[in-house]
């Protein structure tokens, strides 16, 4: 069934076929009985949350949180909103959207498109789905890099009382510097900030959400080595690994292999992987890991957890395949 709709959502426009599957999503959910509790398969326990099931979706599908309910009835475990930022933008021009069908991955450069943080927030308090919702933060593109903290602490301190757990987007490439804050003093000096208005927010709210940071698989193993010094001593909750990437290994000869933006997918999933095995064997063992890049099979989500992943999230697999994909993945836990 998903192949057919699949032929039929691909002969359109990515950003508009990616907006009617949602929709129709929706209007299902409204037509017939779904239930917002996720199935039971593995149960755990990670950052002190209690996910039903390991396997969730990553930020990037549903920025704004208009589709929270509709994508919990598929069965996900927990769900990441977002990117978010403080002030709605635009993003990047159009097109800056791709899909490489050959090698079974997509191209993005949307730029951080979103409707701003109090309109992801209204949605939020209106939501019935009762897994575990992560929100997704970055800054906006006019923000300068060194005012970076700003936008963050602003987002924090508006989804505080609504999230379960936060993200913080370090590694977008299509922010132009935004990858700058993964590294040395800027990094420092945001892990400190965000501590602390982590701490003040956990006292006011009588409640404590931890917070994890999202990472880039284009990173040196000396990169790695010196960002997981930072990340355990300051003690962070957890760690996404990882973003999209700027490499073009896997894709060359596409159509679109010269487009600008993030490439995920299938061919992410080793670099992905590799990534996340590295930084699982450098960081703190009380730091879990959420594992995505490149999940089409129940053998690749083993494998994310194999590698030290705690959590394991999909994104384009779900584009390609369809439910199912998940369906076959929890099966097999």
């Amino acid at each position: 069934m998903y192949r057919l709709l699949r032929a039929l959502l691909f002969s359109l426009p990515a950003e508009f076929a990616h907006r009617l599957s949602l929709s129709s999503l929706k209007i299902l959910l409204i037509l017939k009985k779904n239930k917002y509790q996720p199935p039971e398969h593995s149960p755990k326990q990670v950052m002190g949350l209690e996910f039903k099931n390991p396997i969730g979706l990553a930020a990037g599908l549903d920025k704004n949180g208009d589709y929270i309910d509709a994508l919990g009835s598929l069965g996900f475990g927990f769900i990441e909103i977002g990117t978010v930022t403080p002030k709605p933008q635009a993003g990047n021009p159009r097109p800056r959207l791709f899909r490489l069908r050959r090698s079974s991955g997509i191209i993005n450069r949307m730029g951080f498109n979103n409707r701003g943080v109090d309109y992801l927030v209204e949605n939020v308090k209106k939501r019935k789905y009762q897994g575990v919702l992560g929100i997704n933060i970055g800054k906006n593109k006019s923000t300068k890099l060194e005012d970076a903290l700003d936008d963050y602490e602003y987002c924090i301190s508006k989804i505080f009382p609504y999230a379960d757990y936060i993200v913080i987007n370090v590694s977008s490439p299509n922010t132009p510097g935004l990858r700058g804050l993964q590294h040395g003093k800027m990094l420092d000096d945001l892990l400190e900030g965000i501590k602390k208005v982590q701490q003040s927010l956990s006292e006011e709210h009588k409640r404590y959400v931890p917070i994890a940071y999202k990472i880039a698989p284009d990173l040196l193993e000396e990169e790695v080595v010196s960002i997981c010094e930072q990340l355990n001593k300051a003690s962070i909750d957890g760690l996404i690994a990882t973003n999209t990437t700027v490499s073009r290994k896997g894709i060359e000869g596409s159509r679109y292999v010269d487009e600008a933006g993030g490439l995920s997918g299938e061919p992410i999933f080793g670099k992905s992987t590799e990534t996340q095995k590295l930084f699982r064997e450098l960081l703190d063992e009380s730091i879990p890991i959420i594992g995505v890049g490149g999940v089409f099979s129940p053998e690749d989500a083993k494998t994310k957890f194999v590698a030290g992943a705690s959590l394991v999230q999909l994104y384009t697999g779900l584009i390609y395949l369809g439910p199912s994909l998940l369906k076959r993945i929890l099966a097999e836990l």
